[in-house]
């Protein structure tokens, strides 16, 4: 017997009202905050540059999507919270996100035209944006858009250059590496030991909340391996613009190889590295971390203790270099912790505010990659080739600068100024509104009972104004 699914629901409420609900509201979406994204996007001008950074060859005559229309579609859709290729399907047919990316045929569009997709690219069309190859690109009949990695590389730094109205006395670039799991037969799977998993291995480098490098890699290699040569482009063109700034590395034990100090040394580029515990670095520091247990023992709670020394590896390192200890001791007992520096440190008193200040503010970063990966879903890397997974990755980094855009711009002063991206997307942008096309406007009716009310109308002035 066939079931025929009701078109409406109905259900008796406390209030004794009966309740019916059909989906025969009309034009109507559930992302007006993506009003936010557009301007952040006009202020900085991203996807314009972006675009910049794609050859098309396809004949301008027979196209009904430009590619900065497509990768605003892309990019407002990761940070509306749309993942998947398949989900623009669906958002092709909304007038507002239409409207927002530029889609000038959609102000005479009718109902029926606007259903069948008119206004945006489906996702085939979008598909292509990942999988075209820049060498073949002019030569193949269906994905004739290419992207140059270089020219991305050079606008995630000039993003961020941009943000200065002047130059900064001091900055610091933090180097993180990653597991990316990969449940499929993707180019480059290997399997990583330490995260247990098939996955790749992506390396990012922040300046605070400035996203400077997204580069995908395989997991058979060392976590440090290409740092080098990302960090060498980054300080020439931050150097280029801001030749006398104090730049530091900051970096977890992964990254404490001395071919990396020793081009930081050469460079004059200054380093916090951590420095991974080993037996002669606990003897060295033995007599600490027995003041700390006796110290421990006395007051009944944790102490932490610092002291520093020149230091040297007996085969890996080419030189002395200053080290600061942290000798810790609580009831679970020693946890002696340990970076390498190039910065000045004269007393103990420096030794504390270099460790606590200045390399565990790293931690920071971790938020940003989890911002990235998750929130923004830089682990979509579902693609056969590591080529088209890259440029997702791009994708979703250029989805991370509108909202940290909004965060910097617009929040400061805000209860929301240290807000992370879900927490941005589902108060500002997840907002309800009714949709009115005419001839000549789209008219955005949101909803008086939106409780960020307030504080979108002030981001959308600072955005506007500022």
């Amino acid at each position: 017997m066939t079931e025929c699914i009701p078109d409406e629901i109905r259900f008796r409420a406390p209030s004794r009202h009966e309740l019916v609900a059909r989906f025969d509201g009309g034009d109507m979406t559930s992302d007006a905050g993506c009003l936010l994204l557009r301007a952040a996007d006009d202020r900085l001008s991203l996807t314009q540059r972006f675009a910049n950074c794609f050859t098309d060859h396809r004949d301008p005559s027979r196209i009904e999507h430009t590619v900065e229309e497509m990768l605003r579609q892309r990019v407002y859709g990761l940070a509306l919270g749309y993942e998947d290729l398949v989900d623009h399907d669906d958002l092709r047919r909304d007038p507002l996100l239409a409207s927002l990316v530029g889609k000038r045929d959609l102000k005479g569009a009718t109902r029926r035209e606007r259903e069948r997709g008119k206004g945006l690219a489906g996702s085939r069309t979008l598909n292509r944006l990942e999988l075209s190859v820049p060498e073949t690109a002019a030569a193949d009949r269906y994905r004739r858009i290419g992207l140059d990695p270089e020219a991305v590389d050079r606008l995630l730094i000039d993003t961020f250059l941009r943000a200065h109205k002047r130059a900064p006395r001091r900055i610091v670039l933090d180097l993180d590496a990653t597991d990316d799991p990969l449940h499929g037969q993707q180019e480059g799977r290997f399997f990583h030991a330490y995260y247990d998993c098939y996955c790749y291995l992506p390396l990012y480098i922040f300046c605070g909340q400035h996203l400077l490098c997204a580069r995908l890699r395989r997991s058979n290699i060392d976590g440090a391996a290409g740092s080098l040569e990302e960090l060498e482009r980054i300080v020439t063109q931050i150097r280029a613009r801001w030749p006398k700034v104090q730049i530091i590395v900051r970096g977890d034990s992964g990254f404490c190889r001395d071919w990396l100090m020793s081009w930081c040394e050469d460079e004059s580029v200054d380093y916090v590295l951590g420095v991974a515990r080993n037996a002669r670095l606990e003897e060295k520091v033995g007599p600490l971390l027995m003041h700390a247990e006796q110290l421990c023992e006395a007051r009944g709670r944790t102490v932490k203790l610092y002291t520093y020394f020149e230091w040297r590896t007996l085969e890996t390192w080419s030189r002395k270099r200053l080290v600061i200890a942290k000798g810790e001791h609580s009831q679970r007992g020693s946890n002696p912790r340990f970076i390498v520096t190039s910065l000045r440190c004269k007393s103990i008193k420096d030794a504390k505010r270099l460790y606590r200040r200045v390399y565990c503010a790293r931690g920071d970063m971790e938020n940003r990659i989890k911002e990235q990966q998750l929130y923004l879903f830089a682990d979509r890397t579902s693609a056969h080739t590591m080529r088209a997974n890259q440029v997702r990755l791009y994708l979703s980094s250029m989805a991370y600068l509108l909202i940290s855009a909004i965060r910097r711009l617009a929040l400061v002063g805000t209860d929301m100024a240290k807000a992370q991206c879900d927490t941005i997307r589902l108060r500002l942008l997840k907002i309800g509104a009714r949709l009115r096309v005419t001839a000549r406007r789209v008219w955005v009716h949101m909803a008086s009972s939106c409780p960020a009310a307030e504080i979108f109308m002030q981001a959308w002035h600072r955005l506007r104004t500022t």
